[in-house]
Order: structure tokens, then C-alpha cells, then sequence
């Protein structure tokens, strides 16, 4: 099963930035609710809030690594519980998502845009509730539970 939220997750994903691809001009907004919320077609060619510009190769092989060290952790099984399975996985999906752009596009497509906070896309969702999540288990469950 937490494979298939994976393939959704990622999926989703990516034919929503193949959507804003195919109907968006570079940095055209189009308000959902107006002054609040835009679907804004951007370029990050950095990493979370754009940050490490133009520093592409770095952020494949490191998100590359992460992925590895996340799949093996996945398949070895060793996870504590449920919780931080579906964290990984939410956090591999947007990592997929997101090195995907970077290796075909050497960009990240990012279109959410509410206004007062950087462009962001399904994968930067997924990775950030993951880590969430996963932050949350280890802080506050697995202390719990020791």
C-alpha cells in the first residue's frame, strides 16, 4: 500500500507541473483568490526557499543519496512503525518529484503561490509533511515510548 502512495504522490506530482508547463508563460499568474492565492509558473534552480542557486549537480547527488538511504531503510524494514514509514515515503516521492525537474528541466517547477511565501509544488508539500511527521515521532512518540 505505501508503495502506491508513493506512485500517487509522485504521479500527481508530476502532471501537475506538466499542466503548468503546457498552459503557463514563465512567471504568469493566474489568481485562484485573488491577492491570497495564484497558480504562478516559476523556475528554482536552487533547493528549498531557492536557496543553493545554481548549485545542480550538488543537489542531485545529495538528494540522490537521500533517496538511497531512505529506499534501503524502506526495504530493510526497520522502520519503528507505520508513522515513519508513510514520513519516508512522503519524503521520497517529493525528493523523486522534484530531482526528476532537476535532471530533465535543471529547474524545479514550482506554481503555488499564496502570495506571501516562495512558489512551492506538490513535491515540496510532500517533503516538508513528511519531515513533519517524522520530526514529530521522534520528538515527541519515540521519547514517549522509551
Amino acid at each position: 500500500m505505501h508503495w502506491i502512495i508513493f506512485i500517487l504522490i509522485f504521479g500527481l506530482d508530476q502532471v501537475t507541473k506538466l499542466i503548468v508547463l503546457k498552459n503557463f508563460a514563465l512567471y504568469e499568474s493566474k489568481p485562484i483568490i485573488e491577492g491570497i492565492f495564484h497558480l504562478t509558473y516559476v523556475r528554482n534552480i536552487g533547493a528549498a526557499f531557492s536557496i543553493l542557486q545554481n548549485q545542480r549537480t550538488f543537489l542531485i547527488i545529495t538528494s540522490s543519496i537521500v533517496m538511497i538511504i531512505i529506499i534501503w531503510f524502506l526495504l530493510s524494514k526497520k522502520y519503528p512503525n507505520t508513522m515513519v514509514l508513510y514520513s519516508l515515503i512522503l519524503v521520497l516521492a517529493g525528493a523523486m518529484g522534484n530531482l526528476v525537474d532537476r535532471i530533465r528541466f535543471g529547474y524545479v517547477v514550482d506554481f503555488f503561490d499564496f502570495m506571501i511565501w516562495p512558489v512551492f509544488n506538490i513535491a515540496d508539500m510532500s517533503i516538508v509533511v513528511g519531515a513533519i511527521l517524522l520530526g514529530y515521532y521522534y520528538i515527541f512518540i519515540d521519547k514517549a515510548l522509551n
